[in-house]
Formats: structure tokens, C-alpha cells, sequence
């Protein structure tokens, strides 16, 4: 078994230990006001982060290119409180457009 293999059954275990380790926790810890508004948070933080690298990265280093207008209209669209498919679909489309129209 390669060193990889081995990274991967490492990562996979410790996974797999962390989240079993959830049930070990008091009850009374997991009730905490601090820990109820950080646990609904993270995946909001996450999720925000992973976008952000996403649309700005670029190898190592920052852009700005169609997938920003793209963000913007989204951001504009659930502003105005436009439907899912139409925040989607439209930021999709703006990013086309730009790439068509500038490459």
C-alpha cells in the first residue's frame, strides 16, 4: 500500500472518529447558546468561504473575471427576492454573456 493510500485511510479513520466523538459530548454542552449559534453558522461560513475561492481564485493567485458578475447578479437577484432557478439560471447566463463578449 502506497504512502497516499495510507494518507487517505488516515484521513478517512480520524473523519470518522471525529464525528463519532459527537455522541460522547454532554447534552448540556450541545444546549449552550454559543455552541447552537456556532454550529449554525460554520456551514453558512463554509459555504460562503468555498464561494469566495471558488470565484476569485486563481491558482495562487486573485481574479476578477465573468463568475463576479455572475456573483453579482445573484446577490441582486436574492436581494430582490427573485425564485432559486431565476437566481441560478441568471447568474449562469451573465456569466456567459461576459464570456462570449470579452475573452
Amino acid at each position: 500500500m502506497s504512502e497516499l493510500w495510507w494518507a487517505i485511510a488516515a484521513l478517512a479513520a480520524g473523519g470518522y472518529a471525529l464525528k463519532a466523538s459527537g455522541y460522547f459530548i454532554p447534552e448540556w454542552v450541545l444546549e449552550r447558546p454559543r455552541v447552537t449559534r456556532v454550529a449554525l453558522l460554520t456551514p453558512v461560513a463554509l459555504l460562503s468561504a468555498l464561494t469566495a475561492v471558488q470565484i476569485f481564485g486563481e491558482g495562487q493567485g486573485l481574479t476578477i473575471d465573468a463568475r463576479a458578475a455572475g456573483l453579482v447578479f445573484a446577490v441582486g437577484a436574492l436581494l430582490l427576492r427573485a425564485p432559486f432557478l431565476v437566481v441560478v439560471v441568471g447568474a449562469a447566463v451573465v456569466a456567459a454573456l461576459l464570456r462570449l463578449l470579452a475573452p
